[in-house]
C-alpha cells in the first residue's frame, strides 16, 4: 500500500483588506488576525512554505512555522484593481469577474490562471513525496479544492475559505479532501 502524503493548507489571518471588502495589497494581519492564528491548533510536516506575502509569512511565523517562500502560492493577482474598494469596480466588471474563470480585464490573473498554476505546484508536491504544510491565500485554497475535486473552474467562488482556517488534503495516487475526526 502507497504512503499516504499530507497537505495542509493554511489560509493566512484576517488583514484590514478582507475586513473592508478591499482587494488586498502586501499587508500585514490585524491584531485580531494575530490574536487568532496564534489561537490556532499546531500543525508539523517535513516542508513548510508559504506565500511571498507578508500576511502569510506573518501567519507562518505566528503558528511556529517559519517556511520557504514559494511564489506559486501568491495570492490571485487583482491587476489594476489592486488595493481598491471591491464596490469600486464597475458592475459589469464585477460580473464578469465573478462568472467568466477567464477574466483578466483588471490587468492580473484569470482565475483560471490561478487553479493551473496551483494544479502544477500540487503536482510537484505529490511527486516529491514529502508532507507539507502551505501557508497561502484563500484564492490558491480554492484553487486546490478544484483540482483536488474536479470541479468546473465557474465553482471557484462558491468555496469560503475563512481566515486562519485548515484545509487538508491527502494523496496516495490522487488527492482527496480529507475531514479529520
Amino acid at each position: 500500500m502507497q504512503k499516504v502524503l499530507r497537505l495542509d493548507l493554511v489560509s493566512h489571518g484576517m488583514t484590514e483588506a478582507m475586513r473592508k471588502a478591499r482587494f488586498p495589497v502586501d499587508e500585514s494581519l490585524t491584531e485580531a488576525g494575530r490574536r487568532a492564528i496564534a489561537a490556532c491548533m499546531p500543525l508539523t510536516a517535513p516542508r513548510v512554505l508559504t506565500g511571498p506575502e507578508r500576511r502569510t509569512v506573518e501567519t507562518a511565523a505566528l503558528l511556529g512555522l517559519p517556511g520557504e517562500e514559494d511564489d506559486r502560492l501568491r495570492d490571485l493577482d487583482a491587476g489594476a484593481w489592486r488595493g481598491g474598494e471591491l464596490m469600486s469596480v464597475p458592475q459589469d466588471e464585477l460580473y464578469a469577474w465573478l462568472t467568466n474563470p477567464q477574466f483578466r480585464g483588471h490587468g492580473g490573473e484569470s482565475v483560471t490562471d490561478v487553479i493551473e498554476r496551483t494544479r502544477y505546484w500540487m503536482a510537484e508536491i505529490a511527486s516529491g513525496g514529502m508532507s507539507t504544510v502551505a501557508v497561502t491565500h484563500p484564492a490558491v485554497i480554492r484553487a486546490a479544492l478544484l483540482v483536488t475535486l474536479d470541479a468546473p473552474p465557474k465553482s471557484f467562488w462558491r468555496i469560503d475559505i475563512p481566515p486562519g482556517s485548515v484545509t487538508r488534503l491527502h494523496y496516495r495516487g490522487e488527492w482527496t479532501l480529507h475531514f479529520p475526526p
